[in-house]
């Protein structure tokens, strides 16, 4: 393993409202964010994540050994940043009822605007994410199209689909009927559009004849439980409407055109058993942006390889950027 160098974790109070897409305004707007690495005197060696619907703006949590050694990604030389997204409850300002405003994609992306204005940042090298991570990196890719040299958008689409939204719209029906137990509910219905039937069938399969206390059935709770420990389900239900808003052509005449406006290096990577963000999504962002790649990794985990196989990913950037 590469050594890291220590992270650096910082709160920062942004001092203008933030006019949110819905109309409303947010005022003493906090971001919560992680740096590793020095940001060099060219200001050329940014690398930017984003995090996922429940993570943090600490990737070495939750996307586990993401730099091993010789990875494109670099702390000893690269200035590293995740910033914990608006509406999430890691630090950044989050809902604490269901009266907290509707909050987008693109309100997300204002609010990471500031925080790279707040650092001096002025291109990034690296974009990188998966996704709501990869539809914030879209989004943004869309609206500045030469911010961002390389983007890497993982797991993700140019606008949310029904299916998706189908999904989300039955966890928060859970979420409304029981804001406190609901998310264990929740977290159970997402898991089966993270996952896989092969992943159930392969790591879930009782074979000891049983009649009760299935395996499956204790691993759905577990999910849900150990969530509802750790995430807030006001920042769940808000994020997850988030999520839904994604339509990175909702300014720009349509979701091709607003495609074509990317001009950074596209490495567009899809997970051959996701169901929630199938093949084919990933196939229409390499048809619709220019210089665009598209590598499929194959994994038993569903939409959630892209946190599981990053010995493939890391293959792959290594591939493409080295």
């Amino acid at each position: 393993m590469q050594t890291l160098l220590t992270s650096k974790s910082f709160g920062f109070k942004v001092e203008e409202p933030l006019v949110l897409e819905c109309g409303e305004t947010l005022r003493d707007l906090r971001i919560q964010y992680t740096t590793w690495g020095d940001l060099s005197a060219d200001k050329s060696n940014v690398v930017w994540i984003f995090h996922a619907l429940t993570a943090n703006s600490d990737p070495s949590e939750w996307w586990e050994n993401f730099f091993p050694e010789g990875s494109p990604i670099n702390p000893a030389k690269d200035f590293i940043v995740c910033a914990n997204v608006l509406g999430s409850c890691y630090g950044s300002t989050e809902p604490k009822g269901f009266d907290f405003p509707l909050i987008t994609i693109r309100d997300i992306v204002e609010a990471h605007k500031r925080l790279k204005d707040h650092l001096g940042i002025e291109k990034i090298s690296l974009g990188i994410g998966g996704s709501l991570g990869g539809q914030q990196l879209l989004e943004w890719a869309v609206q500045e199209p030469d911010l961002f040299e390389v983007i890497v958008p993982i797991a993700t689409n140019a606008k949310h689909s029904a299916w998706g939204i189908a999904f989300n719209e039955a966890q928060r029906m859970a979420l409304r009927a029981d804001p406190i137990n609901g998310l264990e509910t929740a977290r159970a219905i997402a898991m089966l559009s993270y996952r896989h039937y092969d992943t159930y069938e392969v790591t879930q399969t009782d074979q000891d004849g049983r009649k009760d206390n299935f395996s499956a059935s204790s691993y759905q709770r577990y999910q849900g439980e150990k969530l509802s420990k750790r995430f807030s389900p006001y920042s769940y239900y808000f994020l997850s409407k988030a999520m839904d808003s994604h339509d990175v052509g909702r300014h720009f005449g349509g979701v091709e055109k607003a495609l074509n406006r990317i001009q950074s290096r596209t490495i567009t990577i899809g997970l051959d058993t996701d169901i929630l963000f199938p093949i084919h999504e990933q196939e229409f962002l390499t048809q619709h942006i220019s210089n665009s790649s598209l590598h499929v990794i194959s994994s038993l985990y569903g939409h959630d390889g892209f946190l599981i196989e990053t010995e493939q990913i890391n293959d792959i950037l290594k591939k493409e950027l080295q």
